[in-house]
Parts: C-alpha cells; structure tokens; sequence
C-alpha cells in the first residue's frame, strides 16, 4: 500500500487526482503540468474533455488521437503508466450537471488540479480540494497557438513531445487536417 493510501474498513483509499483538459493538441505544457501533479498524488486521472467534438477549428483531433497523444507522450517521458488513467469524458452543456458526469465517468478521486476558473469553481463547490497548476511558460505553451502555427507553416514541433509530433505528423495527417479546418467560404 502506497504511503498516502488508507485504509477505511476493507477498502483502499488511493490519493487519486484528477487534470482536465481538451488537450488539442497534447503539448509540453501538459506533460509538465502531469509530471507536476504525480508529485502530489498516488494516481492521476487524466480526462479528455470535450471528447464528444472533433474535426472543428477548435478540437480538431478526436478523443481516440488525444488519448494516442498523451499514452505516447507518458511513454515518451517514462512516467509510470500504471499511476495514470486517461478518461474521455464529453462535455455536459449544464454546468451544474458537469462535475456528475465527470464523476459517472471516473474512478474515485479527492484532488482536482486546474487553472480554470470555471472547472476551479464547479469542483471547489462540489467539496473537491483543488490545487492551481503551475504554468510552464503559459505564453508559449498553448494548444491554440501550436494549431495557428500549424496553419502558417511555422515550427511548431517543438512545443509538443517528439512522439506527438511524429503521430501527427505521420500517422493522421493532423497538419493538413488543421489547415483544411481553418479554411472558411464566408466572406468578411
């Protein structure tokens, strides 16, 4: 039994997180903000939100490639898998039915980690002990400016593990997909 797990009668009590994010994609930033959280918890519970939304400007890699992401990004960095779950988990659009769902959807788990206000809130209020992620250059680390990067063409390889790149890269198109998603026929 781990030094932060309990016992409660018959049943084990595992210091288990939780770290949400749409991971779109999975970039340096978040592996760090992983690797930071496992140094406070037994297990960490990984959940792709958003899953349900894919092949948009927006979230333009499905669960299924976000999951393949962040196993090869862990394997890449050698955590240790067996303290990791990842979860999909597709957005509920009723706030106060979120915190349920993603509750339906997980194992049992007493941290949540987040920097977002409205996911800090929603756990804070539920009675969840929520925990600020530190930023790993937040100005620079960011699924919105790696896509706009992927778009003009710029590097932006060397934001995410190399083992993200190359599935992106070699395994499902992710560039050209991106682009394509970005065209828009409106005028103005």
């Amino acid at each position: 039994m781990s030094p932060s797990a309990t016992r409660a009668g018959n049943i084990i009590v595992v210091n288990r997180g939780l770290y949400v994010g749409r991971f779109q994609p999975f970039h340096k930033g978040h592996l760090c903000a992983i690797q930071n959280a496992l140094q406070t918890v037994d297990e960490l519970i990984v959940v792709i939100g958003s899953a349900q939304y894919s092949h948009n400007s927006r979230n333009p890699f499905t669960a299924g490639e976000r999951l393949v992401m962040i196993q090869r990004a862990v394997t890449e960095a050698n955590l240790d898998e067996n303290k990791l779950w990842i979860v999909p988990v597709p957005d509920v659009h009723l706030h106060m039915l979120w915190v349920s769902a993603v509750e339906g959807y997980t194992p049992k788990f007493n941290i949540v980690f987040t920097n977002e206000p409205l996911t800090r809130r929603l756990f804070s209020e539920a009675g969840y002990h929520v925990i600020d992620i530190p930023f790993f250059d937040r100005k620079v680390y960011m699924s919105t400016l790696v896509r706009e990067k992927m778009i003009r063409d710029d590097n932006w390889k060397e934001f995410v593990p190399p083992s993200v790149a190359e599935f992106i890269t070699n395994e499902i198109d992710g560039v050209n997909r991106v682009k394509a998603l970005a065209l828009t026929d409106k005028i103005g």
